[in-house]
């Protein structure tokens, strides 16, 4: 119940099939089916948002979208409501991949808000490939290392404590790196630059502010 819980609430349910329709999933517990869908969409979401809204006319995708509040550097900082409810997160795309010579779909790294749920700084990572079963994400930020499950092409936090203490180290840190392995046994390095995380957070913070 714990795993679904903390994906199931991770954010919003992204619709690319119109544009970018994200939506509060309602319940903080999700069946397991529903998180499946939802990281799937989610991973299509953040794909459609980096890299097609600024292809589509401003009247198609204006409704539906979240709102760019702004670019801190490497980071950029979201907003959205729907039914009454609020969810804020920022989001980055790795610097480096290893190894070069496999495709790694599309990797995005979030930080996410939602007051209504009394969610602050909820990490998760999400790839274009599904994890290894049973695996975990190891997180380095300068030297300091946490540990986040997997499920599918996901990883999260066990522990919403030490989800703040990451947070915190990377706030403070210059530099982040993410080591998981796929599916298949690869073993997989991103590396993240930390410039404009601070601001970003500090943003979404502000803009969720129960």
């Amino acid at each position: 119940m714990r795993l679904a819980r903390r994906q199931g609430a991770l954010g919003a349910v992204w619709n690319g099939s119109q544009g970018l329709d994200p939506a509060p999933l309602g319940l903080k517990w999700k069946s397991l089916a529903v998180v499946d869908d939802w990281d799937r969409r989610m991973r299509i979401g953040a794909v459609l948002l980096i890299f097609l809204i600024p292809l589509v006319p401003v009247s198609a995708t204006a409704q539906n979208a979240p709102t760019l509040l702004q670019q801190y550097s490497d980071w950029e900082a979201y907003r959205h409501e729907a039914g009454g409810a609020r969810t804020c997160y920022v989001l980055s795309k790795p610097k480096t991949l290893a190894p070069t010579n496999r495709n790694h779909g599309d990797v995005f790294f979030f930080v996410t808000a939602r007051p209504s749920e009394n969610v602050s700084n909820e990490v998760s990572v999400l790839v274009g490939y599904p994890f290894a079963p049973d695996s975990r994400v190891t997180v380095d930020v300068d030297g300091r290392t946490f540990d986040l499950f997997t499920k599918d092409d996901g990883a999260w936090v066990e522990v919403p404590a030490e989800e703040q203490q990451l947070v915190a180290a990377m706030r403070a840190g210059r530099s982040m790196t993410v080591r998981g392995q796929s599916a298949r046994g690869t073993n997989t390095t991103y590396t993240f630059s930390l410039s404009g995380v601070t601001a970003g957070t500090n943003r979404i913070q502000q803009e969720c502010s129960s």
